[in-house]
């Protein structure tokens, strides 16, 4: 049995990013630990949503468990950090976010997990967090220094397939893309099939009903679409490629 260290950013992410490598790496018999940075304090949240004097991040805490539990992970920690916000916004700045944390600190608390684990494998963002988030790039950055201190071996970076992302808005299957949006598939050197777990994935998202409403993006559009934009999950891992020369993480 191997362990899986999945490292992300807010509640939810971990369901979009990589639900389906989590849910196949239970079921293939290994320990999964999911850390989320921050508790998602900036969500959008629709009004009369939270119960009389409920706080969003106290909901949100709530809905990662039950969205872990779909997941089949064993072990959910929060890092402590604040919500930054989108890039640019004056909430990048406010003292306790993640985006303003020392990446060594920050670093230093997520490596503990990794040795206390004894983790084979940790999941992280790409460089450029996917889509320029201020808090999926600061995953990164504290991501690939917690493993040098912890010793982890494998690091996979999680992304968003350029290619497939335009392929699927030429079909009518996605929004418009920004310029920044996601990695060329040539840049991308693993590429797990996770069709099979496409239900478990998407029962994990409206677990997380505070953000992905069932009108949502996420959840409105048809079976078949959704596995065609979620059924493969992609991700970089240095000194592998050039293009695609793994189809799972190496547990």
């Amino acid at each position: 049995m191997a362990t899986l260290v999945s490292f992300h950013a807010h509640p939810d992410d971990e369901c979009i990013a990589c639900g389906g490598v989590i849910r196949k790496a239970h079921e293939d018999g290994h320990r999964v630990v999911l850390v989320v940075a921050t508790r998602g304090e900036l969500g959008e949240v629709p009004d009369g949503f939270l119960g009389t004097g409920e706080e969003l991040w106290q909901r949100r805490i709530v809905e990662t468990q039950a969205a872990a539990d779909i997941l089949g992970v064993d072990r959910v920690e929060f890092l402590g950090y604040t919500d930054s916000g989108m890039m640019g916004e004056p909430t990048n700045d406010r003292p306790g976010t993640f985006w303003t944390a020392d990446v060594d600190e920050a670093a230093a608390r997520l490596a503990e997990i990794l040795k206390e684990e004894n983790a084979d494998v940790l999941t992280v963002y790409d460089d450029h967090g996917g889509y320029g988030h201020p808090d999926h790039i600061q995953v990164h950055r504290v991501g690939m220094r917690a493993a040098e201190l912890a010793g982890t071996p494998r690091v996979y970076q999680a992304t968003i397939n350029r290619d497939r992302a335009l392929a699927g808005r030429a079909a009518g299957n996605g929004p418009e893309l920004a310029d920044d949006f996601g990695t060329p598939e040539s840049e991308i050197t693993c590429a797990v099939d996770v069709t099979r777990f496409t239900t478990y994935k998407r029962a994990a998202m409206r677990a997380h009903a505070s953000q992905i409403s069932e009108e949502s993006f996420f959840l409105a559009m048809p079976d078949d679409a959704f596995r065609f934009a979620f059924g493969t999950e992609w991700f970089i891992r240095e000194g592998e490629g050039p293009g695609i020369t793994e189809t799972e993480l190496e547990l």
